[in-house]
């Protein structure tokens, strides 16, 4: 059957051994101090592993290939049914929006500090306005979870982008690099998770200014389950 895998460039490969820790299949391993893909039916074609090579060696291509399999060590989530009754909004990046935080009438307390919506990198539109002159925040899908003080600390006065290097599809890392390229970002803040797969998600940033050619500053931390965060 023809559909999306992965393909690697040997001469750019470095060896690095990153891709194969964000392949969370087992499809790609390093073989000779060069990475390999060593199975086409465990290789998804999602490109979980583009944003974690920083050499721009992985790109994917159609072509013909086995059908994929989940591997054996890979547990499937239940699927959940969708209730019927339940009415189905229109997408929220179809409007991008600043938002206005005002004091609760009850508590006093402002309720956060995001500023922007959407959030999800997949649907923030490059030309959004809001992210002209401003210091960007690329957050993991998890890190907000494991960090008790993530507003606070991260996401107050920043521009929010957030994403996962396993999860997402390669579209989303081109987009980052636009927003990079026709955008004067100020500077980049990165929160990841200690996972592996999550290294992709600094890759991406470092690499979206790289092809900016911007001199753009890049911080990265290091979210842990348990609340500990820790600066690269």
């Amino acid at each position: 059957m023809i559909r999306n895998i992965v393909k690697i460039d040997s001469e750019k490969c470095t060896g690095c051994g990153a891709c194969a820790e964000a392949c969370a299949e087992g499809a790609i391993r390093m073989i000779d101090g060069k990475a390999v893909l060593v199975s086409d039916a465990y290789c998804d074609g999602l490109g979980a592993c583009l944003p974690a090579c920083p050499a721009d060696a992985i790109s994917i291509e159609k072509r013909e290939a086995v059908p994929f399999e989940e591997p054996p060590s890979a547990k499937k989530p239940e699927t959940i049914p969708m209730a019927s009754s339940i009415p189905m909004a229109g997408c929220s990046g179809s409007g991008p929006r600043r938002i206005q935080h005002t004091p609760s009438a009850q508590t006093g307390d402002v309720s956060g500090q995001l500023s922007q919506w959407p959030v999800q990198l997949r649907l923030v539109p490059v030309s959004a306005p809001y992210l002209e002159n401003c210091d960007l925040l690329l957050a993991s899908d998890c890190s907000a979870f494991a960090c008790g003080n993530f507003h606070e600390r991260f996401i107050k006065g920043k521009i929010v982008l957030i994403g996962c290097p396993k999860l997402d599809p390669a579209e989303s890392w081109k987009k980052l690099s636009d927003i990079v390229a026709q955008h004067s970002i100020r500077s980049i803040t990165v929160t990841r998770m200690e996972v592996p797969c999550c290294s992709g998600l600094a890759n991406a940033a470092v690499s979206a200014v790289e092809k900016s050619g911007k001199n753009i500053p890049v911080k990265v931390f290091t979210v842990y389950p348990d609340g500990n965060v820790r600066e690269n």
